[in-house]
């Protein structure tokens, strides 16, 4: 066992995950979109590992703050249902501000 418990504060995980997002976008940094498939086949390995590291910084946060990711993950998506109704968000990347409905969860 390698003991890095001790480091894992949240302030800590918090940035760990922020900088393994951030060696996951250099990958694509400078690439034109029409160029996504191409380096994804050339990378792949790169990528899902910089996938990896993204999620396994996520976890190691969860575990530390002791949150359900799976519970979590269930009251995200139902809000989101509740701010991205399908018959107004099909089909369109505006924030639910945009969308014309409200968004407040519970409403």
């Amino acid at each position: 066992m390698r003991d890095w418990r001790q480091f894992h504060t949240l302030k800590d995980l918090a940035a760990a995950i922020a900088v393994e997002a951030a060696e996951l976008q250099e990958v694509f940094l400078w690439q034109g979109t029409g160029q996504e498939a191409e380096l994804l086949a050339e990378r792949r390995g790169d990528i899902e590992a910089e996938v990896a590291d993204v999620l396994i910084q996520c976890l190691n946060f969860a575990a530390a703050a002791e949150i359900d990711v799976l519970a979590a993950m269930a009251r995200k998506i139902e809000e989101n249902e509740v701010k991205y109704p399908v018959e107004a968000a099909r089909g369109t990347s505006a924030k639910y501000t945009e969308l014309g409905v409200d968004g407040r969860v519970g409403a």
